[in-house]
Formats: structure tokens, sequence, C-alpha cells
């Protein structure tokens, strides 16, 4: 399973709609999360653009890992469909980011 919280894919969501790809806030983001959250953030865009199904998940992550060469915020934040592979990658795991979109959106 991934090693990232939903709140925070739904947090990248965000500011890749709010700010278009490759913007300093999203990938300054990116830059932010952990070795394993990186990681997992790549597993999920690949599952949400069907490179792997949600079945493939640890093959996914194990792919991540051992493909990892730029840093993550270059590689996923200029992608102008970032936002719907993310959502689909956690729709096709199960994990449903509409609850945290609408606290996201209630926050002043």
């Amino acid at each position: 399973m991934l090693d990232i919280s939903t709140g925070k894919v739904v947090r990248i969501i965000a500011l890749h709609r709010e700010y278009g790809p490759g913007n300093s806030r999203l990938r300054d983001y990116i830059a932010g999360l952990n070795e394993d959250e990186q990681i997992s953030l790549v597993a999920c865009f690949w599952i949400g653009r069907d490179s792997f199904s949600a079945d493939e998940v640890d093959e996914a992550l194990r792919t991540a890992t051992e493909e990892r060469s730029a840093p993550t915020e270059d590689y996923l934040s200029p992608d102008p469909d970032l936002a719907v592979y993310l959502e689909s990658g956690m729709e096709a795991l199960g994990l449903d980011v509409s609850d945290e979109e609408d606290r996201l959106r209630e926050r002043p």
C-alpha cells in the first residue's frame, strides 16, 4: 500500500489545479515529502496513467524505488495531467479523495 496520506495527495492535486504544472508551490511541496512519500506518489501516478494496475502496487513501488534518478518534483510537477492521474490512481486503489478535497476547500 502507499506510504503517503490521502491528504497530501489531495494537496498536490489542489496545488496543480490552482497554480498549474511546474509551479514553485507544487514543486516545493513535492520536494518536502520524505523519500517513501515521493516513491508512493510516483507509484500512484503510474497507476493512474495505467502503467501499472492497482493489483501491481507493490511492483509500482519497487520500480519507483529502483528507477529513482531525477528529483521527484522535476519528474511529476511539469506533467499537465498530474492531478488527473493522481485522482485516478487513488480511485483505482480504492482511496476516496472527495472527503479530503471537501475539507481542503473548507479551510480558510
